[in-house]
C-alpha cells in the first residue's frame, strides 16, 4: 500500500494510522481527516464538517503533532463535554499528564495543574478568569482548540481566550471545529476574525472525500390540527396580543411587517431599538413602548404555548402568572385586565388539556419500536412541562423505556446534576432505557451513541440547533428524523424558517471554502 506523505502518519495495511503519540489501533485511516489535520497543523484553522464525521480524531492528528512544542488546551462550551473530550484524547493519544480544570477546584491548585500538565482540558470561563487573575500564561502553550467554534462571538469567553494567546505566544496555533458554523456572513466572518483564522477547511456531505463515511438522513413531517377548544381560546388570546402590537405601532414600532406576522424575535429584538428610535420629544413615549413590548411577549409565549405545547402547559404559564407573585410591572396590568382572567377561567375549565401533538408522538415511537424493538430514540422538547406529558404518554408503549433528560436547575424545576446526566447517558448507551426524552442539553456534544429516530416535537427556527439534533441519527446507518408541526400556526412558520437558514448555511458553507 502507498504510503500517505503526511510527515510522521503512517497509514498501515489494517486501516489504522501509526504515529509515536497515538496509540496502535485507535484511529482509523481516513484521508480528508488526515488531509485537514495536516493543513491545520501548519496555520489557525476553522473547521467545519457535517456531525459525526471526527473533529475529534482531527484535533487528535493535530496534537500528535504539536504536543512536543508545549501544552495543548482543548475548551468546550460545557462541562460535561470538556470530560467527554479528556476520555477520547485518553483512548487515542499517550499523554504523559492530562488536567481538566473546573471553577470549583481552588485557584493555588489550578495554578499548579497547570503548569504540572502536557494537556489541559477546560470550559472557558475558567481559563479567562484564571488569565484575568494572572494564575498563568498562555506563553507555553503550542495549541489551544476550540470545540463549538461558532460560539466564539460578541464577549463569549473565547474570544478574550484568543486575543490573549496571539498577544502572548510567538508562535500562536489555533484549531476551531464546527459542525454548524451558522447561516449569517457577519457572524461567520466575526468567528473567523476572533480566531485569527488563516485556513478554512469545510466539507458538506456530498463531498467525495467524506460522503462515503455518511449515510443519509430521512426527515419526516407530521402534522396535526388544533381541536376546536384550542382554535376558540386561539381567537381569544391573538386580539389581546395584536393590540399591544397596534400600540407599539403607533408609536412607530414594528411597522415594517403585519402585526399577524411579527415574530417573537422582532419582539425580543425591539427592546434594543426603543431608545435608539424613541430620541428627543419622543423620549417619553419609551416607557410605555417597553410596556407593551414586555406583554405582547407574555402574550405571544402564551399564544406559542397553545398552538405548539398544549392547554396545559398554557394553563400551568398562567396560572403562575395570575395566582404567583408578580415581579414586573407588565405582568400585574396583565393579570388585572378582565380579558386575561377571563381566558385564564377558560383555560381551567377545557376538557382538552393535551395536545394532538401527543397521540402524533405516541403513533412514531410505536411503529418504530415494531418495526425494529431495539431502537434507541431521542425526542427533542423545547419545555420541561412538556417533557413531563411525554413520559406519560408514551411510557405505554409496549417495549418503551423512556427516560427524562434535562440540563441542572432552573427557576421552576429540579433538573438533573451533571453526574446524573451521565449515570443516564450510560443506561441509554446499554440500552436499558431506549427513549430519551430531552431539552435542549443533548443538542450540543455530548457523548450520546447514534440513534435510529430523531423527533422534533416541535421546529426550532435555529438551523445550528436543528443540524445539532439531526446530526445524532445517520452515522453508522440510515437515519430518521420526525418533525411534528401543529398545522397554521407558529409550528410552520419556525420550520420555514429553519429550512430557509439551513439553505442558507449550506452556501455559506461552500463561501467559506473560496476565504
Amino acid at each position: 500500500m502507498e504510503q500517505l506523505k503526511l510527515d510522521d502518519y503512517v497509514a498501515q495495511d489494517r486501516g489504522f494510522v501509526s504515529h509515536p503519540a497515538i496509540k496502535p489501533k485507535t484511529v482509523r485511516e481516513r484521508a480528508f481527516q488526515m488531509d485537514i489535520a495536516e493543513k491545520a497543523k501548519k496555520e489557525n484553522t476553522l473547521v467545519v464538517i457535517p456531525t459525526g464525521l471526527g473533529k475529534t480524531v482531527i484535533a487528535v492528528l493535530v496534537a500528535a503533532d504539536v504536543m512536543k512544542k508545549g501544552k495543548v488546551v482543548m475548551l468546550a462550551p460545557t462541562r460535561p463535554l470538556v470530560l467527554q473530550h479528556q476520555h477520547s484524547f485518553d483512548e487515542m493519544l499517550v499523554m504523559k499528564s492530562s488536567t481538566v480544570l473546573t471553577g470549583k477546584t481552588v485557584p493555588e491548585k489550578r495554578k499548579d495543574l497547570w503548569r504540572d500538565s502536557e494537556f489541559i482540558f477546560s470550559t472557558p470561563q475558567v481559563i479567562r478568569n484564571d488569565l484575568h487573575n494572572s494564575l498563568y500564561t498562555l506563553e507555553d502553550t503550542a495549541l489551544i482548540i476550540f470545540d463549538e467554534a461558532h460560539r466564539a462571538v460578541g464577549d463569549y469567553a473565547y474570544v478574550e481566550i484568543a486575543q490573549s494567546y496571539v498577544n502572548q505566544r510567538q508562535a500562536p496555533l489555533i484549531l476551531g471545529l464546527t459542525a454548524s458554523p451558522g447561516s449569517q456572513k457577519a457572524k461567520i466572518k466575526e468567528v473567523m476574525e476572533n480566531l485569527y483564522v488563516q485556513n478554512v477547511e469545510a466539507r458538506v456531505r456530498q463531498d467525495e472525500d467524506v460522503i462515503s463515511y455518511v449515510k443519509d438522513i430521512k426527515i419526516e413531517w407530521h402534522k396535526v390540527e388544533l381541536t376546536p377548544e384550542m382554535e376558540a381560546l386561539r381567537r381569544k388570546v391573538e386580539p389581546l396580543l395584536y393590540e399591544k402590537i397596534e400600540k407599539l405601532n403607533n408609536l412607530g414600532l414594528l411597522t415594517y411587517k403585519k402585526k399577524e406576522y411579527t415574530s417573537k424575535k422582532d419582539l425580543l429584538d425591539l427592546r434594543g431599538y426603543i431608545p435608539r428610535y424613541l430620541t428627543g420629544y419622543r423620549s417619553k413615549y419609551r416607557f410605555a413602548a417597553y410596556l407593551n413590548q414586555a406583554m405582547a411577549i407574555s402574550l405571544y409565549h402564551c399564544l406559542e404555548l397553545l398552538e405548539t405545547q398544549g392547554v396545559n402547559p398554557l394553563r400551568d404559564y398562567l396560572k403562575r402568572m395570575i395566582e404567583g407573585p408578580c415581579e414586573k410591572r407588565s405582568e400585574k396590568i396583565l393579570v388585572n385586565d378582565e380579558r386575561v382572567q377571563a381566558l385564564y377561567r377558560e383555560v381551567q375549565a377545557c376538557s382538552e388539556i393535551s395536545h394532538p401533538k401527543l397521540r402524533a408522538l405516541r403513533a412514531v415511537l410505536e411503529r418504530q419500536l415494531y418495526t425494529k424493538e431495539a431502537s434507541l430514540i431521542i425526542v427533542f422538547a423545547q419545555y420541561r412541562d412538556t417533557i413531563s406529558s411525554i413520559l406519560e404518554e408514551v411510557q405505554p408503549i409496549l417495549h418503551a423505556k423512556p427516560v427524562r433528560f434535562v440540563g441542572q436547575s432552573s427557576r421552576t424545576d429540579k433538573g438533573l446534576k451533571q453526574d446524573e446526566q451521565k449515570k443516564i447517558l450510560e443506561d441509554f448507551k446499554k440500552g436499558e432505557y431506549n427513549i430519551l426524552v430531552a431539552s435542549s442539553v443533548a443538542e450540543e456534544g455530548l457523548d450520546i451513541p447514534a440513534v435510529d429516530l430523531v423527533v422534533f416535537y416541535e421546529p426550532i427556527p435555529s438551523e445550528i440547533r436543528s443540524i445539532q439534533r439531526k446530526g445524532r441519527t445517520g452515522r453508522s446507518e440510515v437515519g430518521k428524523v420526525v418533525i411534528l408541526i401543529t398545522k397554521d400556526s407558529r409550528d410552520e412558520a419556525y420550520l420555514w424558517a429553519e429550512r430557509s437558514r439551513e439553505k442558507k448555511m449550506q452556501r455559506m458553507v461552500k463561501w467559506l471554502r473560496s476565504q
